[in-house]
């Protein structure tokens, strides 16, 4: 039984399939940048929804407990009250001074606790109208966010629904080709679009410079990307080089 023969893939085939790659992935960059910073503010928005929620229910609980403590204080007065018209009753029936003395004492501790209790009702009063007042502004706001945050997804959802048919079939042709690419190129090609800034990992040479960050190339070198038998590298952005020459053929 004959062996199959597997048609050797040359460089400059590599080249044009890295080229075809780059050219699909543009095109969805392209789609990225047509939904612009959205995903972004929606993610943003989503976040700060969030977080006002929380500061909200933090406050909610903390009105609570102001509550509690204003209810706690009024009772403690009113205990301290009882105890005052119970110990001047026993002041009628004193037997002896010591009784009296101590009756007096324990009248005018109870004096100072319904006082110490009327001050803390106060700030805690307070404390429960800044709290109410807070949690009306953060509820306010919290519904201004939220309306943003519809109108930004419906701006996004319209873009995405326009283009998502377009990028999927993009991403499906992507995998196509990404499968035709050996794993350490595919993987340096990844690397590189990665860090270039405006993710293009192959550039044509345009009038002896890098089409990507249009520094001059040593006429040898030229001749090298001409040629077309090596992977090239520009030295200064680390950008795959192609003659368009190369490309141009493909058309």
């Amino acid at each position: 039984m004959a062996k199959k023969i597997e048609k050797e893939i040359t460089v400059e085939d590599k080249l044009k399939t890295l080229y075809a790659l780059q050219q699909k992935l543009s095109e969805i960059d392209n789609i990225k940048i047509l939904r612009g910073e959205l995903p972004l503010e929606v993610a943003d928005l989503e976040d700060e929804i969030i977080g006002l929620e929380t500061r909200i229910k933090k406050y909610e609980t903390e009105l609570k407990e102001a509550d509690t403590a204003v209810s706690h204080q009024k009772q403690k007065a009113k205990d301290s009250e009882l105890k005052i018209s119970k110990y001047k009753e026993q002041l009628d029936n004193v037997r002896n001074n010591r009784e009296f003395d101590h009756l007096s004492k324990e009248i005018e501790f109870e004096t100072l606790e319904i006082e110490l209790s009327e001050k803390r009702t106060r700030e805690f009063t307070q404390e429960s109208k800044n709290l109410t007042e807070q949690i009306s502004k953060s509820k306010t706001f919290l519904g201004e966010r939220s309306a943003d945050l519809a109108q930004k997804k419906e701006e996004l959802e319209g873009i995405v629904s326009e283009t998502k048919q377009q990028e999927e079939q993009l991403r499906e042709e992507v995998k196509d080709i990404e499968a035709e690419v050996e794993p350490r190129l595919l993987t340096a090609f990844k690397r590189i679009r990665k860090s270039a800034r405006n993710g293009l990992a192959v550039v044509c040479i345009e009038r002896g410079a890098c089409g990507g960050c249009f520094n001059k190339i040593p006429p040898q070198k030229q001749m090298d990307i001409k040629i077309g038998k090596k992977i090239i590298v520009c030295e200064y952005c680390g950008r795959i080089m192609i003659d368009p020459e190369l490309i141009a053929a493909e058309k």
